[in-house]
Parts: structure tokens; C-alpha cells; sequence
């Protein structure tokens, strides 16, 4: 595994991100935010890069100045920056989490089903912050099953089925019915070549 051409998969996940790697997983509670921790503590998982920590120890002016921040921009809604993760209804958690990973400056993003399960809304403001930071220059690696959401944010698309992943393909002029065709394994069919997803990762 390579990222911006540095061989990164012996890397601890601080080194990887001390490169730029941002994360946002599928699960909000349990992986994306400590369910019992403030927002404030919840920033403070991912951002000892953002000046939150420093010489071991955390700086909680700046965690609570950095989670107001976040909450601001992101419209998110919640009793402060004090409010605990699992009082956050699921879209304003989301909501938190990506603002929290884009805040934190991104060379490379990397966004599981960003917005399962959230409004109308939230799921806009999600999508559009992602192609804001892609506009911004970084590499954003959407990972969804809603067809919707990758042919609005993504500008390459491929498919994993059956342990095979599709070469990338522009999503300006793909019709949905190839990407059915890809989703049932048929890559060659379609004029793409496939390889294993453990050599394309």
C-alpha cells in the first residue's frame, strides 16, 4: 500500500496520518467517536497534528476551541462542545466526524458510506464538503453502495465484486446500467481488464 508514492503499509495508523491520511469509517459510534467522550476528547483521538496535544500532554482550551469550531462550521447540532458522542443524533454526529477529519487538513481522505442513515440535509452538507476538498487539492477515496452519492461526489468510479476490483473509470458519461453490468463481476465484458483487490490496494 502506497500513499503519494511512499510505501505506508508497515505504518503505525500516526505515522499514516502524520502523512495526510484523514479517515472517516462506517461506523460513527465505536470507530468514528467514543460514544461516552465529549466532542472535545473526540477530537483530540485524531488530532495531536492540529496542536490538540503537546509533549504528551492534551490541550483542552484548544480541543474545545477546535470542536466549537467544527460545530460551527458544519452546522452541527448538539449542547457544546462538551456534549457526549452518543447524545448527537446519527446525521449531526456524521456531520462532526467529517468536519473533524477535513478540519484536520487532509492530503488524502478516505470516507466509508459517508452518508448512510443521515437526513436530506446532512447527507447535502456531507457530499458538498467532500467536493469542496477535493476541489481544494486533496485525494478524497469515497467508499459507498449508494450509486447516488459516488456518480455526485466522485470523478473515477470502480467496483468491487467478488473479490475483483474494476479499473476506475470516468464518471462524467457512465451509464448506471455498465456499473450494473460491473457489480455482477462482468469487468472484461465492459472493456475493462480486472485485477485481485489485494494488488490494486
Amino acid at each position: 500500500m502506497r500513499l503519494c508514492g511512499q510505501d505506508v503499509g508497515r505504518l503505525d495508523p500516526a505515522q499514516r496520518r502524520g502523512l495526510g491520511l484523514r479517515f472517516v469509517p462506517e461506523e460513527r459510534l465505536g470507530r468514528g467517536a467514543v460514544p461516552g467522550m465529549s466532542l472535545a476528547d473526540n477530537c483530540v483521538l485524531t488530532g495531536a497534528s492540529a496542536g490538540l496535544v503537546r509533549h504528551g500532554l492534551v490541550r483542552r482550551p484548544a480541543a474545545r476551541a477546535f470542536a466549537r469550531a467544527t460545530i460551527t462550521e458544519y452546522a452541527v447540532k448538539c449542547d457544546g462542545e462538551l456534549a457526549p458522542a452518543d447524545s448527537l443524533s446519527g446525521g449531526n454526529l456524521q456531520k462532526f466526524i467529517v468536519g473533524r477529519e477535513i478540519r484536520l487538513v487532509p492530503t488524502v481522505m478516505l470516507v466509508a458510506q459517508p452518508t448512510w442513515g443521515v437526513d436530506v440535509g446532512a447527507s447535502l452538507l456531507i457530499r458538498q464538503a467532500l467536493i469542496d476538498l477535493r476541489n481544494a487539492g486533496a485525494a478524497v477515496l469515497v467508499i459507498s453502495e449508494d450509486l447516488d452519492e459516488l456518480f455526485a461526489i466522485c470523478d473515477l468510479l470502480a467496483v468491487l465484486a467478488g473479490g475483483r476490483l474494476s479499473q476506475p473509470a470516468p464518471t462524467a458519461g457512465l451509464a448506471l446500467e455498465t456499473v450494473g453490468v460491473w457489480m455482477t463481476g462482468e469487468f472484461d465484458a465492459a472493456g475493462l481488464t480486472s485485477e485481485t483487490a489485494d494488488a490494486a490496494v
